[in-house]
């Protein structure tokens, strides 16, 4: 199986964000900021970053706010024009020359397989990329770029993985993996022999868990049209990709970054104090007050140490 050039990818969005209630009511969760960027920028510069070409938002009724994040607000920059604040209008514009992207809707939110199959008319005959928006990666080099290269030796799909504490398995999709003979890709590429979407506690021995980035071949839309309801009552990728496997290599690649669940309350909160202490103008006065937080409740704890 010869390797293809990846292209496009698709960054589905199209969730109800109902761990967010009530400020998701309105608000698409993808909007929500990490050090003053939305998660949905976050996902789109990742794919440019990557070399993608193309991006496809899968969203829904009431999101076409995220394609709107990325398209010219002329007002908005003449306003900004005339305060002088150059900078803020640079970054304005930048945003709808990051890489092209285009929308689709999914009608009803039957699962992540259902939105990814969405974007099948605009992916086409050729294997792409998957970016998942509330699973936020820091590495130095993307992800998915992390995916692609993998891909180029390892044609098939490919799932990005890390190891996760055994206690906190039945919050991932979880893989049983096996060590590969080829020793390329520093040995972070793994065969991959079965994966089940949020396994019960005791029923799984492996603690390889999915991290929301994924290479796919076209053949996953046959798997998906195949593909039963599952976890949830939806219709999990990681089903669709067991099927997949009986057709096409399938692989783990151990990916190097650290990531965030930003789908999560504590998960956004965490990414939000990592991202803040990069900033040079903030990492210092943020340390400071974390400081001032620790000492206020060590003091708390132990008056008789007051000074």
């Amino acid at each position: 199986m010869a390797s293809s050039p990846i292209r496009k990818a698709v960054i589905p969005a199209a969730g109800l964000g109902t761990r967010f209630m009530p400020a998701t009511k309105v608000l698409p969760k993808e909007m929500l900021p990490v050090a003053a960027r939305p998660l949905i920028q976050y996902a789109v510069e990742e794919a440019a970053a990557s070399g993608i070409e193309h991006v496809i938002l899968v969203v829904s009724r009431g999101k076409g706010l995220l394609a709107e994040h990325f398209q010219r607000n002329r007002p908005l920059e003449n306003a900004l024009k005339r305060r002088g604040l150059e900078h803020d209008l640079e970054a304005v514009r930048r945003l709808s020359d990051v890489v092209e992207i285009s929308t689709v809707w999914q009608q009803e939110l039957l699962g992540l397989a259902d939105a990814i199959r969405t974007a099948r008319t605009l992916i086409g005959d050729e294997p792409f990329g998957v970016i998942l928006p509330d699973a936020l990666i820091d590495s130095t080099t993307p992800c998915l770029r992390q995916l692609m290269d993998c891909h180029a030796r390892h044609p098939g799909c490919i799932v990005a993985t890390q190891t996760v504490e055994a206690a906190e398995v039945e919050r991932f999709g979880i893989l049983d993996v096996l060590p590969l003979r080829d020793p390329c890709c520093g040995g972070r590429t793994l065969g991959v022999s079965s994966l089940v979407e949020r396994p019960r506690p005791g029923t799984t021995t492996s603690t390889h868990g999915i991290f929301g980035r994924y290479i796919l071949e076209p053949q996953i839309f046959a798997c998906i049209d195949h593909t039963r309801p599952g976890f949830n009552g939806e219709l999990q990728l990681t089903d669709a990709l067991m099927l997949c496997s009986a057709r096409l290599p399938l692989y783990a690649y151990c990916f190097e970054g650290t990531h965030f669940d930003a789908g999560s309350k504590l998960g956004l909160l965490l990414a939000n104090i990592a991202y803040t202490l990069k900033d040079p103008a903030l990492a210092g006065p943020l340390r400071e007050h974390l400081g001032s937080l620790q000492h206020s409740t060590f003091s708390a704890q132990h008056p008789a140490l007051r000074t």
